[in-house]
């Protein structure tokens, strides 16, 4: 059997997680009171004579007055014999306090307060938690579809997991540098596909542009070297313990050049899967949403 514990930060996407492990078949309960914790890893021995059956509690801290108790209860579930994993979901506290504005839901431990400072005093309590953890997934850039692909890569396809996801991020220097970027390269230096009247409208995402771009030795040499790069300092991040990597690529307008060394890069950084990834372009459609 296979039992999970899902927690971690409020509003960092722990329904959306049990949902996607119930749509696959785990038998999910959420919110559960964390003294019955080893009762219920019990009750999932018991019923797991299927060494396949699969089980999946949440744990968060609603239950504040009990979290004192966790560590107890998952030595008794240790005790036991139930083999379990923890995921943690973490989020920045930025991105959380956008979440709980757009939903208009009151932080636990903020109900008459700052939703900062709820966060603050959770993530104090909660720390303890997330160094236990063997799987910790930072959600601050994630969509839903893209933390549903995570999980099932983790539980299901049971993939090498390093707690990493790598957003690589197109950008215009326009409309200014992405205030969370992490590496951030300006691929200015390419020839402009803007200046070619039958090129001006497309994007970095059709051909006609990245044969253009292609046909200049220098693309293809910037991009072997970056992708040598990137996978170099990979592992490097990955042992320091950072769980999120934003890489970012800027041309003047966000369209062509940066969309297209953008795409280039992702498709062939994807061929590693020890890291989750996915590919953004911000500024995409700015300049025709200008009328440009």
């Amino acid at each position: 059997m296979r039992l999970v514990i899902v927690t971690g930060m409020s509003g960092a996407g722990k329904s959306t997680v049990l949902d996607a492990l119930e749509d696959a078949g785990y038998f999910c309960v959420d919110n559960l009171p964390i003294k019955l914790l080893s009762k219920f890893a019990l009750l999932c021995m018991e019923a797991g004579e299927n060494e396949n059956r699969r089980f999946s509690v949440g744990v968060d801290i609603r239950d504040e007055k009990a979290l004192s108790r966790l560590p107890g209860e998952l030595a008794e579930v240790e005790k036991i014999g139930v083999d379990h994993e923890i995921l943690f979901l973490d989020a920045s506290d930025d991105a959380l306090v956008r979440r709980y504005k757009e939903t208009r839901r009151s932080h636990p431990l903020a109900r008459q307060g700052r939703i900062e400072d709820g966060i603050r005093e959770e993530r104090a309590r909660m720390d303890f938690l997330r160094k236990r953890a063997d799987h910790i997934i930072d959600t601050s850039h994630l969509l839903v579809r893209d933390l549903k692909q995570e999980i099932g890569r983790i539980f299901l396809e049971n993939e090498e997991y390093r707690d990493l996801y790598i957003t690589v991020l197109s950008f215009g220097f326009k409309y200014g540098i992405p205030t969370d970027s992490d590496l951030v390269f300006d691929v200015r230096f390419l020839p402009n596909p803007y200046y070619i009247e039958e090129l001006r409208h497309k994007t970095g995402l059709d051909r006609e542009i990245v044969d253009y771009l292609r046909s200049f030795p220098e693309t293809g040499e910037f991009e072997d070297r970056l992708t040598e790069m990137i996978r170099f300092l990979i592992p490097y991040y990955i042992k320091e313990g950072k769980n999120q990597l934003v890489i970012s690529l800027g041309c003047t307008g966000g369209r062509h050049r940066s969309v297209m060394m953008a795409q280039s890069l992702y498709e062939r950084l994807s061929s590693a899967r020890s890291y989750g990834i996915r590919v953004e372009h911000r500024d995409i459609g700015s300049d025709a949403a200008r009328g440009k």
